[in-house]
């Protein structure tokens, strides 16, 4: 394993993973930035978090994901982009929601972007507000530079 130290950084992060099962690739998109708490973990805290393939786990959405279409995540090989930290972890869950709920507009658009450029992305991603669009911009630049266009590739 190898790693930035960066990513060790708490905050409000997102990030895509590259899932490579034996037969097929997909992608999750997550974020950090609890909906419960006014913490923001780091996206190498997230790690441990979704690859967690005990029974009794609950913050493993993509060990979830994977299980679900009959994937043994222990099978699989993962890279993860993490972009961030976006916006700095904050000190109350006053201060904190405004950027949980940006972060999860990012989330879910980020996601809705990927599928549009043929990936199959796990999950679903739910944010009642639009991204912001300066921020998004962004993030489809680091994400084109990651995630080619496969439709296009077919062509």
């Amino acid at each position: 394993m190898k790693f930035d130290g960066k990513l060790l950084e708490r905050g409000f992060w997102l990030y895509v993973w590259k899932v490579s099962a034996p037969t097929k690739m997909f992608l999750y998109v997550g974020r950090t930035g609890d909906s419960s708490s006014r913490y923001a973990n780091s996206p190498f805290n997230r790690i441990g978090q979704h690859l967690d393939i005990r029974d009794t786990a609950k913050g493993n959405a993509m060990a979830r994901q994977l299980k679900s279409k009959g994937i043994n995540p222990q099978d699989c090989s993962f890279e993860m982009i993490a972009i961030g930290p976006i916006f700095p972890e904050q000190k109350t869950m006053e201060n904190h929601k405004p950027y949980r709920d940006k972060v999860a507009a990012l989330e879910k658009a980020a996601s809705i972007y990927l599928k549009t450029r043929g990936y199959d992305v796990l999950g679903v991603h739910h944010a009642s507000q639009q991204p912001d669009a300066i921020v998004f911009t962004k993030v489809i630049g680091l994400l084109d530079n990651e995630f080619p266009d496969t439709k296009k590739s077919k062509n």
